[in-house]
């Protein structure tokens, strides 16, 4: 299984089973950090500008690996291991959010801060992977799969507390959308 680099587990063999879209990719195929980042590494914008842009794995025989700049981050709105829904409270600062980003793979950095560095073949197998590889699981499924042997594919049900937790932050949203007069509201008699 994978491993962090404090050497906790990510509940993966191989992330790119897992991994999504790259989020450099625009729905008419190109490569937006080519065509709008050229300055973070100008010599693979020259490369894809080449290309008319399109995008790495467009290629013939190429996929998501073979691009030194692939990042597949999470914006889902519910755990991948147990299915809790993401429930915020948009007035509540100091609420913890339910779900939280987990790493299956960390983007490599050079030294000049860009991405890269690590394996040239993006793989992952050299000392630091080559692409940030991320997916979104509850707090609960989160601390399982970093402290035991859970894998995030696991046929896995929301814990109780996690439920618990989830319904506390509904009640309060509806009772935020609950109409009350203004003589309720003032406490006139």
């Amino acid at each position: 299984m994978e491993r962090t680099p404090t050497g906790t587990p990510v509940g993966v063999d191989d992330p790119y089973d897992h991994a999504g879209r790259c989020d450099h990719l625009t729905s008419d195929g190109a490569c937006r950090l080519a065509r709008e980042y050229a300055d973070r590494d100008p010599a693979f914008a020259r490369e894809r500008a080449r290309a008319d842009y399109d995008c790495v794995a467009a290629a013939e025989g190429c996929d998501f690996r073979d691009c030194p700049h692939y990042a597949s981050t999470t914006s889902g709105r519910e755990c991948v291991r147990c299915g809790l829904e993401e429930v915020r409270m948009a007035h509540d600062s100091t609420a913890r959010p339910l779900l939280e980003a987990h790493h299956l793979s960390y983007g490599g950095r050079d030294g000049d801060g860009a991405h890269g560095g690590g394996d040239s073949d993006g793989d992952g197998d050299g000392d630091k992977p080559s692409h940030e590889i991320t997916v979104a699981l509850c707090r609960w499924c989160h601390t399982k799969v970093h402290k035991s042997f859970a894998r995030i594919d696991d046929d896995a049900s929301p814990d109780v507390e996690a439920l618990a937790e989830r319904e506390g932050r509904r009640t309060k949203e509806l009772d935020e959308l609950g109409f009350q007069t203004a003589r309720d509201r003032a406490g006139d008699e």
